[in-house]
């Protein structure tokens, strides 16, 4: 019976609807033959520009990515306490619920041998391997020293920082922000990724657009030869050849569109022609000719050890001001298991200097009112020493800590000149107003306009979101 009432039912449309059904195939088969207008190619932008939930503080973000977790005990958060513990282990009732990846939470102690002062009109505490750099520009970070996460190894806790969870395949902060707001760039990507560091830790998985359209992924500058693959024509091949091969890709996909209207093909137009004004604008934007000669000295970008990080800052500071949405500034490796002293002065040399000119050239140029700028690394470092190589004196590292970290933001929405929470004395637990990085993730969604349980994406049946069930704005940090 059912059988039979589908057949009736499907008859009674073909008999009321086969007017309609015919009258399209044969707009279509008119179309194709010339007699009838063609289907007009829709415009497809997925980097339109969108309003945000509601007014926003802030249009642009940088990220200053300290991959590998700077070791907060000796930047930011002195422990005098534990130069009593120096080379002794805690007792038991102290770390027995310590979760740590490669030492033991019987591991001794290691004092911090940095000395530390009070910088800025906000009394910012900054070690001796900052404070040159970073003393005119402390009154405008925001530092918060009660960070946490869930991971305790990197690509685990890098997923949690920048897609909110530890599984892998979710979309990341960046591809988030585009997806929800576009970007005001005609002629770049709305979401890029720069790179530097000893050892490239960095991996897809921290720009990557995850179940979300492939059009909101990070595109990767490349540090050496054309930044972006392909950007450059081949030898031969002038501009004018180029863009007549655009042109007849384009009116191949055209016709294709008339075809079928199949949208994807109306994107993929879309992305030829982004792809083309990018070979225009690229080489513009890494010309830094036309930037005064004491700008391109404050950044470092002539001289070692800061050229290629200074570069990459100056770098992101050009693509905020041509409408760049989100730019990630990746430096690797602050994962100092040994050589603690000589590595962080290294990575603290090479990119104190060329962040302290950034924030100041953001300032000056009045970007720092619609930017938002992000420190931090994935997680924190242990006050306990690891000792590699026992047989060699001063090469103690320390191993990972996910119970508590510090982290600073400044620009757009935020209050600066404040430090918000504390650890206890020893650096291995929060004592006031902890911060998830599911947190952060939903106050830098707020500065951007957008409430971080609305900016959702359905997928396999469910609304997901970046700070995936939890996740609170800390009013704290906002102005």
């Amino acid at each position: 019976m059912r059988d039979i009432r589908a057949t009736l039912r499907r008859r009674q449309f073909l008999q009321q609807a086969a007017g309609g059904v015919g009258m399209m195939a044969l707009a279509d088969l008119l179309a194709q033959d010339g007699y009838a207008a063609p289907r007009t190619v829709p415009q497809v932008n997925p980097f339109a520009p969108k309003k945000p939930h509601f007014a926003a503080k802030a249009k642009n973000v940088i990220f200053l990515y300290m991959e590998g977790a700077p070791s907060q005990i000796d930047l930011f958060d002195p422990k005098p306490e534990l130069q009593k513990w120096h080379g002794k282990p805690l007792p038991p009732s102290m770390t027995k619920d310590l979760k740590l990846a490669f030492i033991k939470p019987t591991a001794t102690i290691l004092g911090s041998p940095r000395t530390f002062g009070q910088y800025g009109q906000s009394g910012a505490v900054l070690s001796d391997y900052l404070a040159k750099a970073w003393e005119p520009i402390v009154d405008d970070l925001c530092f918060i020293k009660s960070m946490k996460t869930d991971a305790f190894n990197h690509q685990p806790a890098d997923l949690m920082l920048f897609a909110g969870h530890m599984l892998p395949g979710r979309p990341t902060m960046g591809s988030w922000v585009l997806y929800g707001l576009g970007s005001e760039s005609k002629n770049l990507p709305g979401f890029v990724v720069l790179s530097t560091g000893k050892s490239n830790m960095s991996q897809a998985a921290q720009w990557t657009s995850g179940f979300l359209p492939s059009a909101y992924q990070g595109v990767m500058f490349r540090r050496k030869g054309d930044p972006v693959l392909y950007l450059s024509n081949p030898a031969g091949i002038t501009q004018e050849e180029q863009k007549a091969d655009l042109d007849l890709v384009n009116m191949l996909n055209r016709r294709r569109f008339e075809e079928t209207g199949d949208m994807e093909i109306a994107s993929r137009i879309s992305s030829y022609e982004m792809a083309f004004r990018m070979q225009a604008s690229t080489p513009e934007l890494l010309d830094f000719s036309q930037e005064p000669a004491h700008v391109r000295e404050s950044y470092g970008t002539e001289k070692e050890p800061t050229k290629a990080f200074g570069t990459n800052c100056l770098l992101a500071r050009r693509m905020v001001e041509r409408g760049v949405r989100f730019v990630m500034i990746s430096h690797s490796s602050w994962d100092q298991h040994s050589d603690l002293n000589k590595n962080l002065k290294e990575n603290c040399d090479i990119t104190g200097p060329p962040i302290a000119a950034l924030i100041r050239d953001l300032k000056q140029r009045g970007l720092l009112d619609s930017t938002l700028v992000v420190w931090g690394g994935e997680f924190g470092r242990t006050p306990m020493g690891q000792f590699r190589r026992p047989e060699e004196a001063d090469n103690a590292g320390r191993d990972h800590h996910a119970n508590c970290f510090t982290m600073w933001v400044t620009g757009a929405g935020i209050k600066g000149g404040q430090t918000l929470g504390k650890t206890d004395d020893l650096g291995l637990s929060i004592t006031e107003d902890p911060v998830h990085v599911n947190d952060l993730q939903a106050t830098i969604l707020h500065c951007l306009g957008l409430d971080h349980t609305k900016l959702t994406y359905r997928h396999m049946g469910r609304d997901f979101r970046l700070t995936d069930v939890r996740g609170a704005i800390v009013s704290k940090m906002l102005v």
